[in-house]
């Protein structure tokens, strides 16, 4: 029995039962308190790179290792995400901020002057990144305006220094000492 679902692009809207009214602004202030990593995901739509910048990056499990993402339904990179395809989580130092910020911008070619290399499996790896987790696509869902990737590690690299760079309250943010 399999527990996720393919869908054909573009993705339709799932019909939904009638919710509470959540103010949106609070909801965002409420989870934005919740302080994340940050991760800039990467891979390979035919030979074009694609890439977004995430923080809704967790593991879900170690046997498989298996890590799961979170990437808006309406994302021009979400082309790249393909059962059976692979991706890397790139996963962002504190001195790494302006990477973020880059991916997280709408551009016709994000990779255009940053500094890239190829796994050995071909995914786009960014330099100087505190580790990087390489994944083939096993499950998407959908979770209202957004897709939930579920990825197999296949490959990782980790750095062997380095801090965090985090997000907090709509801000970017250092680990005190």
């Amino acid at each position: 029995m399999t527990t996720g679902f393919d869908f054909d692009f573009p993705l339709e809207e799932p019909e939904r039962p009638e919710a509470a009214a959540i103010d949106l602004a609070e909801f965002k202030r409420a989870v934005g308190s919740f302080a994340t990593g940050v991760t800039v995901v990467t891979a390979r739509n035919g030979d074009r790179m694609v890439g977004f910048t995430a923080n809704s990056f967790t593991s879900v499990s170690l046997d498989p290792p298996l890590v799961l993402l979170c990437l808006d339904r309406r994302a021009p990179s979400l082309l790249g995400f393909n059962p059976g395809g692979t991706f890397a989580v790139n996963l962002l130092g504190d001195d790494q901020e302006d990477l973020s910020r880059h991916f997280a911008r709408h551009a016709e070619d994000k990779f255009a002057g940053i500094a890239v290399r190829s796994s050995a499996g071909g995914l786009p790896l960014l330099d100087g990144c505190l580790a990087a987790v390489e994944c083939t696509l096993e499950h998407r869902f959908y979770g209202g305006d957004h897709v939930i990737l579920v990825g197999r590690v296949v490959a990782l690299s980790v750095a062997e220094e380095g801090e965090p760079l985090v997000f907090f309250r709509s801000r970017y943010r250092a680990l005190a000492p």
